[in-house]
């Protein structure tokens, strides 16, 4: 049974403060939410522009990301509404197809590598047993390497990296494969594609993401007796000797535990002035960081893309996303380039007619855009390294957890990652034996 005395402070309103306070607020413990911005979703939050409602990145959710998928349903929204749900399927545009039929997994994969188009049957071979040798493994590796040297290791040749696993691994770490962790990825192709042939499946949300969980969050809080602040920054963590308090631009609030949600580079500087937690400021410091750029591009409601989602194949955009086709935004087409690049050192406008001219030499695209919008997180996600130390959720201080997508997990930085860390603080803090305040 709870303690009446538990009182939890959540700093931030993203995807990992708001899995925490929600699975707080289920179990009947007062929760307080607060958040510097003037709305909810962190790094997953939703932008509006000349009357539209954007994202400030697109996101993709996977059939796998089960914890995801349920607090949202569980704070009143409906899978198959709110997303549009495609089979996996890869597409870069005239170079390389794959889609997965209906069958149970691994059958579904191994049956995609061998039927893809753009492969020698050569190549369709070497991917194919590429997934059993990592399944024979069980996806785990002895030690973890880069996922340029796991490919060396098992003889992917150069077309086949750029055509499947690179813009698979970019896909989800954010992270270039001479850099990234394979392990990390691994795990990632273990939870997709071993399980169930719907744990593969891609969903594309037809609202924007601070509609579709942190607002419904909030909503469910409060419903359940807790507040959520917006526009309300911490700028100090004082822990006591009963207790923590948060000193915030609007007053001082006292908690029994506090779960740190802020980004890596807030969360590192509440956290300095506290002795003990030197060490998880180390590491959150060491983090390295990738960017992700969104270059939102608003045609004539007539244009439309081959399919709601595609790859392009060497070129600057790496994944285009037909809003029209996903959630009824017609002529809106959305390009995401992931991870470091050249693309960096260009202009917003240089950026922006790069992409144009993509589309229209790609798919005969004469129309030009009534507007462009770029969207630059330059510290998107941690650079997902092979052995990377990442901040626990229990910290040193026995009432402080840390949330977020950069903390300790299977994941790279996702919003799976990011709402299992806020769940595995709510679940730490509600131990039968875990610290509570003095009665």
């Amino acid at each position: 049974m709870n303690n009446p005395d538990t009182r939890v402070g959540v700093i931030g309103g993203g995807y990992a403060g708001m899995a925490a306070a929600v699975e707080l607020a289920a179990q009947g413990i007062p929760v307080t939410v607060f958040e510097s911005a003037k709305q909810l979703g962190g790094r997953a939050r939703g932008v509006e522009y000349n009357g539209l409602k954007l994202d400030n990145g697109q996101h993709l959710l996977l059939g796998c990301y089960r914890d995801t998928l349920r607090l949202i349903e569980q704070v009143g929204g409906d899978i198959e509404r709110d997303f549009l749900r495609l089979p996996l399927q890869l597409d870069l545009h005239g170079h390389f197809s794959l889609q997965a039929p209906r069958l149970p997994a691994p059958l579904h994969l191994l049956i995609a590598l061998l039927r893809a188009d753009g492969l020698t049957w050569g190549e369709r071979i070497k991917a194919a047993r590429f997934m059993l040798a990592l399944r024979g493994m069980n996806f785990r590796l002895p030690q973890d390497i880069t996922v340029a040297e796991l490919l060396a290791r098992h003889g992917q040749d150069a077309d086949l990296t750029l055509k499947l696993w690179e813009p698979l691994c970019i896909a989800a770490l954010n992270t270039p494969i001479r850099k990234a962790s394979a392990q990390v990825l691994l795990n990632v192709l273990r939870d997709a594609l071993n399980r169930t042939r719907a744990d593969s499946d891609m969903l594309l949300p037809r609202l924007d993401f601070t509609e579709l969980f942190p607002q419904r969050a909030a909503a469910y809080v409060e419903r359940h007796g807790g507040k959520v602040l917006l526009s309300c920054g911490v700028e100090a963590i004082v822990p006591g000797n009963d207790g923590i308090d948060l000193i915030t631009t609007q007053g001082a609030h006292t908690f029994s535990h506090v779960v740190c949600a802020a980004p890596p580079v807030v969360a590192a500087k509440l956290l300095h002035p506290i002795a003990e937690l030197a060490d998880a400021v180390r590491q959150i410091e060491t983090l390295e960081h990738q960017p992700i750029y969104t270059v939102y591009l608003q045609y004539p409601a007539h244009v439309r893309l081959p399919h709601p989602m595609l790859g392009l194949h060497r070129r600057i955009s790496q994944w285009l996303f037909d809003k029209g086709r996903i959630a009824e935004q017609h002529g809106l087409i959305a390009s995401v380039i992931s991870a470091e690049g050249i693309h960096q050192d260009l202009s917003q406008d240089e950026l922006a007619n790069k992409v144009i001219s993509e589309l229209r030499e790609e798919f005969g695209i004469a129309d030009g855009p009534t507007w462009f919008k770029v969207i630059a997180e330059k510290r998107a996600t941690f650079c997902c390294a092979p052995g990377l130390q990442r901040p626990a959720q229990q910290t040193a201080h026995p009432r402080l957890y840390l949330a977020g997508d950069y903390t300790a997990g299977d994941y790279p930085a996702t919003l799976e990652g990011a709402v299992q860390s806020g769940l595995r603080c709510a679940a730490l803090l509600t131990l039968p034996a875990g610290p509570r305040m003095k009665s």
